[in-house]
């Protein structure tokens, strides 16, 4: 499939590089479905969910404890490893390994997007039956980079029997994403976005804008300047103004995931 189909481009190099940040996750991985499930569980609930779709690290501790982040903001958030332990840290153990001459990204990614697709829309569904305490419990979804799509597939989707209603979604440094993506969606959208972004360059964060704006997509557009992809999930902390663009994407999506989630239906 051609590169240019896409708006924000498939992960390339750029993903696989970044910080790997310190701190001890509070959840636990637990099967799903027999997919390895992250679960952050909040102290003070608030009766919501969120479902969270990692980059090409997986269920790295980087992601546990953003998802751990989104548990203090009251939602139980839940982190799905649709890699099924064959991320990226297989291959390239620290930001200054270089990745194997002999990995296939190509393929890597290919065999990794079929398994999300096929499986993205039951692991939810089992999630909402499995932790959905209650007909007042609603959902969002985030994504990083490789998460983007399935974020967009979910506020696109109908609901009936095979799916659930996500009430707000948000995504940042996307990957894998058609205009077909942004015409689809029919629900809350917050767009994390980076100004050096090789990924999902300016004319194509543009022409995104673009579709929701003439389509009269309920949106907001979060736009850092002087940082790269992966700056939400992999940003050297040691850089305070990297260490702030971080924790303001963050923030700026729970923000929105609280006033979407708690509105009245």
């Amino acid at each position: 499939m051609s590169s240019q189909e896409y708006l924000a481009q498939p992960p390339g190099p750029c993903c696989a590089t970044g910080h790997i940040h310190t701190g001890v996750p509070r959840g636990k991985i637990e099967p799903i479905l027999s997919i390895p499930t992250y679960i952050a569980t909040p102290d003070h609930p608030n009766g919501h969910i969120v479902l969270y779709f990692p980059d090409v690290w997986g269920i790295s501790n980087n992601a546990c404890l953003l998802a751990d982040m989104f548990a203090d903001a009251g939602y139980l958030t839940v982190i799905m490893d649709y890699f099924l332990g064959d991320d990226m840290s297989v291959y390239r153990k620290t930001k200054d390994q270089p990745l194997p001459a002999s990995f296939d990204q190509a393929a890597w990614r290919a065999s990794h997007v079929a398994f999300a697709k096929e499986n993205v829309p039951r692991w939810t569904l089992e999630v909402a039956k499995i932790c959905g305490g209650s007909n007042k419990t609603r959902f969002a979804a985030v994504g990083y980079c490789f998460g983007a799509p399935y974020v967009c597939d979910l506020l696109a989707t109908a609901i009936d029997d095979t799916s659930i209603d996500i009430a707000a979604g948000a995504f940042a440094h996307p990957t894998l994403l058609k205009e077909e993506h942004f015409t689809a969606i029919t629900k809350p959208i917050l767009l994390s976005c980076a100004e050096n972004d090789h990924a999902f360059p300016t004319e194509a964060r543009n022409k995104a804008v673009d579709i929701l704006r003439r389509d009269e997509k309920v949106y907001h557009l979060q736009l850092f300047s002087g940082v790269s992809h992966g700056f939400a999930t992999r940003a050297d902390l040691d850089d305070p103004y990297q260490l702030w663009c971080k924790e303001q994407s963050i923030r700026a999506i729970i923000d929105w995931f609280g006033f979407w989630l708690n509105r009245t239906a």
